[in-house]
């Protein structure tokens, strides 16, 4: 029922920024800018799904949203899970925006305290344009003057309650999410209509399916996949999810192939030291980095072509596909191994996950896989927390239903529905439908005769009954 800002057509600063765009888009680049752009223009508040691969040009489709609405003189949130993801595209926004007078900013825990005070205040007073943050602009002392439009990046990366934050922050908000797997929910949510959805499945020119094998960890396999990519000038991510062993892991790499220079990174070292540590491998002076799922989302180096996932069983499927959208970012042809403990030894969902993995390993599976997530884990709670998990107590149908009915309650509207009365008469309820004698006096009507419908004879006597009492009749038992 809210009504949204619709957006004026395209001027001719949105079409130079448009023509400023170095690459020729997709056709499901061009159709999603368009339906984007269409959700803009209506009055409706625009929450679109767009779920494309890693480098399938998601980021180029919210820049034009950002512009769209930037130039009608309102603020653009871009949301980001982590650090990594957040320095990269206040990077990529600054150089794409580069000719055009909007002030970006950046909100992050690296940020120094003094100079993000002054950005939330300027963000207050409508000094910033567009600002690229982690979660702290989830914050409560982080207000906007004037919020058109809210990005978020890696949507499967957030709660609920990250997500009814944003949607406080203005009631007529516009978001556009963005994913290469959406979680369960949301997918449901966008297949049946809650939510507005647009798919980027054409994959960069020169890309090519990153080649996937499932087997147990074995130092001789190790050893062969790092001693191969170093010998081809490439570097490795080598990812295990345990702080406690990892410094053991990554000896074992240096012990495995001495002259790979390794390198460890993990969420508990301090933002200087991992900071470090990312920065080496990025400029390539680290050729295997051992880390944890921090790697998940963000790092975009594409001499990286070879993904090794130690006990590949423990991780999700949406988890493990973001995982290998780390390599496989140039022309040059990209191996992943996810290796487990032995066959026998891990569950029937684990193997389910991994199986799929290898079948999807074509470019552009990203969809595919979030809608076997989806069948494998369930849609989830379309009303409370829960983002996984089957829905017990109400089908989408039913909520549907209630849902016009509320709506159409709200503005005055008649619902259709009444209250019905329904008369049994002389009849009673089995004590093999209500065991409890307490609940069948509540249920009886006002005269009871006393039934116990079960055989042939008794359905034929309750026929007799309702035949003699005004009230409906059985058809069947």
């Amino acid at each position: 029922m809210e009504k949204g800002t619709a957006y004026p057509a395209d001027g001719p600063e949105m079409a130079e920024f448009d023509l400023s765009f170095p690459y020729e888009l997709t056709p499901d680049q061009a159709e999603a800018i368009e339906a984007v752009k269409a959700d803009l223009e209506s009055e409706r508040p625009m929450d679109r799904l767009l779920c494309g691969d890693v480098g399938y040009g998601k980021t180029e489709v919210a820049m034009r949203a950002a512009a769209k609405v930037g130039l009608a003189g309102r603020q653009v949130a871009v949301l980001c899970p982590t650090t990594i993801l957040c320095f990269q595209h206040h990077r990529t926004f600054r150089e794409r925006f580069s000719g055009f007078p909007f002030r970006i900013e950046m909100l992050n825990r690296f940020v120094d305290p003094k100079e993000a005070k002054a950005i939330v205040e300027d963000l207050k007073d409508g000094k910033v344009d567009i600002v690229v943050g982690t979660h702290q602009l989830l914050g409560s002392k982080v207000a906007f003057a004037d919020l058109g439009l809210v990005v978020v990046d890696e949507e499967q990366r957030f709660g609920v309650a990250h997500k009814d934050r944003l949607k406080k922050l203005r009631a007529s908000v516009e978001v556009l999410s963005m994913s290469a797997t959406p979680i369960p929910r949301t997918l449901h949510m966008s297949l049946t209509g809650l939510r507005e959805i647009s798919l980027i499945e054409t994959p960069p020119k020169n890309r090519l399916a990153i080649e996937t094998v499932v087997a147990p960890w074995s130092d001789e396999l190790i050893a062969t996949a790092i001693q191969f990519e170093l010998r081809r000038g490439g570097q490795v991510y080598l990812v295990h999810n345990r702080v406690e062993s990892i410094q053991s892991i990554a000896e074992r790499v240096r012990s495995l192939v001495p002259d790979a220079r390794v390198g460890v990174g993990h969420g508990q070292m301090t933002d200087e030291g991992l900071e470090q540590v990312m920065l080496g491998f990025m400029e390539g002076r680290i050729d295997v980095l051992v880390a944890t799922t921090i790697v998940e989302n963000g790092l975009d180096v594409p001499n990286a072509n070879t993904l090794i996932v130690h006990r590949a069983d423990t991780f999700g499927l949406s988890q493990l596909y973001q995982l290998r959208g780390r390599v496989g970012r140039s022309d040059v042809p990209a191996y992943a191994y996810l290796l487990i403990p032995g066959k026998g030894e891990i569950t029937e969902d684990a193997r389910k996950r991994l199986q799929a993995l290898e079948d999807f390993s074509e470019l552009g599976a990203g969809f595919r896989v979030a809608a076997l997530d989806l069948e494998l884990r369930g849609a989830g709670n379309l009303l409370g927390g829960e983002q996984s998990g089957r829905i017990s107590e109400i089908g989408f149908e039913l909520y549907v239903k209630l849902l016009e009915e509320t709506i159409a309650e709200l503005q005055g509207q008649p619902t259709g529905t009444f209250d019905v009365k329904v008369e049994l008469g002389l009849a009673q309820l089995s004590r093999r439908w209500v065991d409890q004698a307490g609940e069948r006096v509540v249920a009886y009507p006002s005269r009871c005769q006393w039934l116990d419908i079960g055989r042939p004879d008794d359905y034929r006597q309750a026929q007799e009954l309702f035949t003699k009492t005004p009230g409906p009749s059985i058809t069947s038992v």
